[in-house]
């Protein structure tokens, strides 16, 4: 699996200053609905129940919201990067700015924990989140974030 299967060049977007967690999701869903013609209230409301579940900050800026969404037909992602990061409760009380949701279809199964497998590795590359900070412009954050589509397992 390489983040180019899941990740289209229309679902990588710079946002400014985003107020909330809630308003980061709608935001997200948008993007899920433009690029990939995801309903917005059911993919919000999936992001929400599965962060109830606990903050899906990974720590040093980077969090990875995920959940399963009716109608999908393989695993997709939206890269957000935030102007301004974001209180988001993650596990090491930074706030956020790097953010690549995923959404897979109910009976994903593993190919769901392989999708998070492989942004989680992509993203703890401090390299990778240097330029990703670096760079606000979209078509340059697709191609650093799909430049090292090496096949590794889960």
């Amino acid at each position: 699996m390489q983040i180019s299967t899941i990740l289209s060049q229309e679902a990588v977007r710079v946002l400014g200053a985003v107020s909330s967690k809630k308003r980061l999701f709608q935001d997200v869903a948008e993007v899920a609905k433009a690029a990939y013609g995801l309903p917005a209230d059911a993919t919000l409301e999936a992001l929400l129940d599965r962060e109830s579940l606990g903050p899906t900050g990974v720590g040093h800026g980077v969090a990875l919201p995920h959940a399963r969404l009716e109608g999908l037909d393989q695993v997709r992602g939206v890269y957000v990067a935030l102007e301004k990061p974001l209180d988001f409760g993650a596990v090491d009380r930074q706030p956020v700015d790097v953010i690549f949701a995923l959404f897979a279809p109910i009976d994903a199964g593993v190919e769901h924990l392989k999708a998070l497998a492989l942004v989680s590795r992509t993203l703890r590359q401090q390299s990778v989140c240097t330029k990703l900070r670096a760079n606000p412009d979209p078509a340059t954050l697709y191609t650093i974030l799909t430049e090292n589509q090496s096949e590794q397992a889960a």
